[in-house]
């Protein structure tokens, strides 16, 4: 298929994996679509950095959590960019370091909403026009899940961890739902990754800490995890749906 004929949206894509993984998808050759909650300017120069290597990339604003505001995200790319083909379920928060006993409902509403209603939101949008049931032409999702989903992060945040054990399972399922329609649905489980989401949880220094924990003894970078994100939305990965690809140094 010629270059842009077809659209990926990278939601969370402003910044971290979600901004490398918005990189590669241009340079597969899709038209992309950079989602941001609040920071314009972060996707804005994502999307710039897209054109000015002769790609084609939008910059669209939604909350994730909030399943109107997907629709109206999911409708402005098929007015304003080619025909959906993927979804990188990427946006998702952590929250500062705590036990169970100290956590909130206020708190857990917010961890859920965004890392699993959000991507249930988005991929109900995504099988509407990917799948052959619906008229579509096939597609990919990528779920973005984290290595804590097996781990379990006690003493840190269990509900994140809780919440992407859900995508995993959310993952399999769906896979097998839509096997025959055309669209194939893959996680991605990073490990200990260097991006900004350790500060927005109070410990910007978090994956430097604990890389001795990781068998590689170091941590990760946004572009390895977006590697393998690139891979699943690829024609390489034709025969692989329902997988959940460990990025974690061997921890």
């Amino acid at each position: 298929m010629a270059k842009n004929e077809r659209s990926v949206l990278v939601t969370g894509g402003s910044r971290g994996i979600g901004a490398a993984a918005a990189w590669l998808a241009a340079q597969q050759g899709h038209a992309v679509a950079v989602n941001y909650t609040r920071d314009e300017s972060a996707a804005q120069a994502v999307v710039a950095r897209i054109q000015a290597a002769g790609g084609r990339a939008l910059a669209v604003q939604a909350d994730v959590a909030d399943a109107s505001q997907v629709s109206a995200m999911f409708e402005r790319i098929d007015r304003e960019l080619p025909p959906l083909y993927g979804l990188v379920n990427n946006a998702g928060v952590v929250d500062v370091r705590a036990r169970v006993d100290q956590m909130d409902a206020a708190r857990l509403q917010r961890m859920f909403a965004i890392n699993v209603f959000g991507s249930f939101h988005c991929a109900r949008e995504a099988v509407l026009r990917l799948s052959t049931k619906h008229g579509g032409r096939g597609g990919v999702i990528v779920n973005l899940s984290s290595a804590a989903a097996r781990l379990g992060a006690p003493d840190q945040y269990v509900d994140y961890a809780a919440a992407k054990g859900a995508i995993d399972t959310f993952t399999i399922g769906l896979a097998k739902e839509v096997a025959t329609e055309g669209i194939r649905v893959n996680a991605v489980r990073p490990g200990l990754i260097t991006t900004d989401i350790h500060a927005s949880g109070g410990e910007p220094r978090r994956a430097e800490r604990m890389a001795p924990l990781v068998p590689m003894q170091r941590t990760g970078s946004a572009e390895e995890v977006a590697q393998a994100i690139a891979w699943l939305l690829s024609d390489a990965s034709s025969y692989t749906t329902g997988s959940i690809v460990d990025v974690t140094g061997g921890r």
